[in-house]
C-alpha cells in the first residue's frame, strides 16, 4: 500500500504534472502542494504562498484554478491513483503595507478584478468578487504574540502570528472558511494540511474538519512543538479536542536526540510507548518539514546529512505513520543548503526506501537487535532494517526466528544479496549506513 507523501515545496503546478509519471513510479501515493489561495501571481518567495489576499480565488505564481483542476485529474486517473492535499492557511491574512490592510482582498485588488474579469472568473472558487470579503471587523487586535506568550495557548491563538492579520472564529469568518473547504472538496483534493493550526480555536478547526461531508478527507495539522511543555499545551489538547493527525514533532525530537552526539538508538525502539511518538494512526511523520531550514530559529533542529539518510530509513523502515518526504527547488537562501532537498523525492536511495515501505506495509515490526549505536528490526517475515550510526564497522548476532527462512535477501540501498538460513544470523554494517533488506 502507497501512504508515503510527497511535500513538493514551492513547485509550481506544472512542474508537478511534467514529473508525475516519475513521482508514481517512485512508490508515492500523495502529494502535498503549496497552498493554492490567491497570492501574489508575481511573487516567487515561498512564503508568499503563505500570505493569502482572497480565499475566492486560486491563483499565484504556482498555477490557477484550471492548472489544479489538471493537476488532479491526472493524479486521479493514472495507475495506481495519487492523492492530491492542499496546504491550507486559516489562521491569517496577509500581511501588506497598505491603508487598508485589514480589508481583503483590498479595494487595489477589486479594482485588478473589475479590470480583468475574464482572469479572475477563470479563477474564481466561489462567491461574488465584485464586494469585499473580510474587514477589520473580522479580525483580532490583541497584538503580536511576544516572549514567554508563545507557551501561552491563548496569546498563540487570538494574537497576531509574526504581523500577520488575525482571523476571528466570528460566524461570518467561519462561514467562509466552510465555502471555501466545501469549493476545495468539490475540485476533487483528497485531503488538507492545516498550516499553524495551533494557533486556531477549536471552533475554527471543527468548523472546516469536523463535518460528515469531509471527514473522509485525510486532515492533518502543523502542531509545531519543540519540548514536552509545548506538548503538554498545544499538542496534547488538539489530539483530544479533534480527530485529525498531526506532524509527529515528538519522534521528530526524539530522532534528533537519538542521532546526536551522546544520543542512543535504543530511544527508537518504542518511543510510542513512553509518550516519544504520536499514536500510530495520528503520526505524520518527517525528517525535514518546510519550516526547519527556512526559519533561522528552527535550523539547529536540521540533522546532519547522514543522520538525515539514516533517519529517513528507519521512518520508511518502521511500522506506523505516514512518512512525508519534503523536496524543494533550492528555496533556502543559506549556501549550505544548496542542493540538499533538491529532487530529494527521486533520490535513489529515497525510492530504494520507499519500495521497502511500500512492500511491507501492514507487516508488524520486532526488534532483532539494539545497542547505542545499532538498531535492526524486521518486518513480517520479508523485511530486515539495519542502522549504524557510529564511526565504526559493527556486527550483530541475532535470532533468525520470524523471518523468511531459509530465504534470499536484497539490500535495496546498496544492492547487496544474502542468504538467510539456520537459528541465528550475524549482520555486517559499515559505518554510518542503513540496509533495507527485502526477501526475494
Amino acid at each position: 500500500m502507497r501512504t508515503v507523501m510527497l511535500h513538493a515545496f514551492n513547485w509550481k503546478y506544472s512542474q508537478i504534472m511534467e514529473n508525475l509519471d516519475s513521482i508514481r513510479e517512485a512508490g508515492y501515493g500523495a502529494v502535498l502542494i503549496p497552498p493554492p489561495l490567491y497570492s501574489d501571481p508575481k511573487g516567487d518567495q515561498w512564503w508568499q504562498r503563505y500570505q493569502p489576499k482572497d480565499y475566492r480565488v486560486l491563483l499565484s505564481h504556482l498555477g490557477g484554478k484550471k492548472d489544479l483542476e489538471n493537476l488532479i485529474a491526472a493524479c486521479h486517473r493514472g495507475s495506481p491513483k495519487i492523492g492530491v492535499y492542499a496546504d491550507l492557511v486559516i489562521n491569517h491574512m496577509a500581511n501588506e503595507a497598505r491603508d487598508d490592510r485589514f480589508d481583503f482582498p483590498g479595494k487595489a485588488e477589486l479594482e485588478l478584478y473589475s479590470q480583468k474579469p475574464d482572469l479572475y472568473e477563470e479563477n474564481r472558487l466561489y462567491g461574488d468578487l465584485s464586494t469585499g470579503l473580510f474587514s477589520t471587523f473580522d479580525f483580532n487586535h490583541a497584538g503580536e504574540i511576544e516572549g514567554g506568550e508563545w507557551s501561552d495557548r491563548g496569546a498563540v491563538q487570538y494574537q497576531n502570528l509574526s504581523g500577520l492579520p488575525d482571523l476571528k472564529d466570528s460566524d461570518w469568518v467561519l462561514k467562509q472558511q466552510h465555502l471555501m473547504v466545501n469549493a476545495l472538496v468539490n475540485m476533487g483534493f483528497d485531503g488538507f494540511r492545516v498550516d499553524a493550526i495551533k494557533h486556531l480555536t477549536e471552533r475554527m478547526v471543527d468548523n472546516v474538519a469536523d463535518r460528515p461531508e469531509v471527514r473522509d478527507k485525510f486532515w492533518f495539522g502543523e502542531v509545531l512543538t519543540g519540548s514536552e511543555h509545548d506538548e503538554k499545551v498545544f499538542l496534547e489538547p488538539f489530539l483530544h479536542e479533534t480527530w485529525m493527525s498531526a506532524y509527529d514533532f515528538p519522534l521528530f525530537n526524539t530522532i534528533r536526540e537519538a542521532f546526536s552526539f551522546g544520543g542512543s538508538l535504543r530511544s527508537l525502539v518504542r518511543p510510542q510507548d513512553y509518550g516519544n511518538a504520536l499514536p500510530w494512526n495520528r503520526a505524520v511523520t518527517f525528517v525535514v518539514n518546510h519550516d526547519v531550514p527556512h526559519n533561522d530559529g528552527f535550523r539547529s533542529w536540521l540533522l546532519d546529512r547522514q543522520d538525515e539518510h539514516l533517519a529517513h530509513a528507519y521512518l520508511l523502515g518502521r511500522d506506523g505513520g505516514t512518512p512525508l518526504i519534503y523536496s524543494d527547488n533550492n528555496e533556502s537562501h543559506y549556501d549550505v543548503d544548496r542542493d540538499r532537498w533538491l529532487d530529494a523525492y527521486k533520490r535513489p536511495d529515497i525510492q530504494a526506501m520507499i519500495h521497502f515501505h511500500n512492500a511491507v506495509h501492514g507487516e508488524g515490526m520486532a526488534m532483532l537487535y539494539e545497542s547505542d549505536s545499532l538498531l535492526i528490526f524486521r518486518r513480517g517475515d520479508k523485511g530486515i532494517v539495519a542502522i549504524n550510526k557510529d564511526g565504526s564497522n559493527q556486527w550483530a548476532d541475532f535470532s533468525t526466528w520470524g523471518l523468511k527462512n531459509p530465504g534470499k535477501f536484497k539490500d535495496l540501498i546498496h544492492g547487496h544479496e544474502l542468504e538467510l538460513s539456520g537459528d541465528r544470523f550475524t549482520l555486517f554494517v559499515p559505518p554510518r549506513t542503513a540496509q533495507m533488506w527485502l526477501a526475494a
